[in-house]
């Protein structure tokens, strides 16, 4: 059976397919980004025209680093299960290679935010080697801690990020 979320994978763990955002990803990038329980560390409600621009500066992204978010997917399920991303990030004036994920709601305590980061910071060793590597994580996100623990990440910064308005805290966990 054909599947398009199967379609295109650039990596993949033992679980998951990564693959890069397609124009047409609109149903699923919107199933994350509209969810309010999903995006709570955000404080902030997606509209239509903020799904669109996601995808728009993820396109831009892939062009200008060949980097960005990308969908994940279930290889046995055969379906997607949210977003991880690897790019590049300025902090301070410092250049890091950011890792995040961000998973539908029914997918959450599976693992699948970890084997992800793990999978792309493997794949970001050897593909940008020598930099660092970071999560960028509110406190108050409480999962991404745990999965920040469970990778070894430490706790080497903070900064104020201006998130649609606001500014808001964030840690940044260096990950080995």
């Amino acid at each position: 059976m054909y599947n398009r979320f199967m379609e295109t994978h650039f990596l993949e763990s033992q679980r998951l397919y990564f693959r890069k955002i397609k124009p047409d990803d609109f149903d699923i990038i919107a199933s994350m980004l509209k969810d309010p329980q999903v995006m709570y560390a955000w404080e902030y409600n997606f509209t239509d025209k903020d799904v669109n621009d996601w995808i728009t500066i993820n396109l831009e992204r892939y062009k200008t680093y060949g980097l960005g978010y990308f969908i994940i997917s279930d290889k046995f399920l055969k379906q997607p299960l949210g977003q991880a991303a690897l790019m590049p990030d300025i902090i301070n004036n410092k250049l890091y290679y950011e890792i995040g994920y961000i998973l539908k709601k029914e997918f959450w305590g599976k693992g699948y935010a970890t084997e992800a980061a793990k999978t792309l910071l493997d794949y970001a060793k050897i593909k940008y080697p020598n930099q660092e590597y970071i999560l960028e994580i509110r406190p108050e996100n409480l999962n991404s801690v745990k999965v920040a623990n469970r990778l070894g990440a430490k706790i080497t910064g903070e900064f104020n990020k201006l998130v649609h308005g606001k500014i808001m805290k964030h840690l940044i966990y260096t990950l080995d």
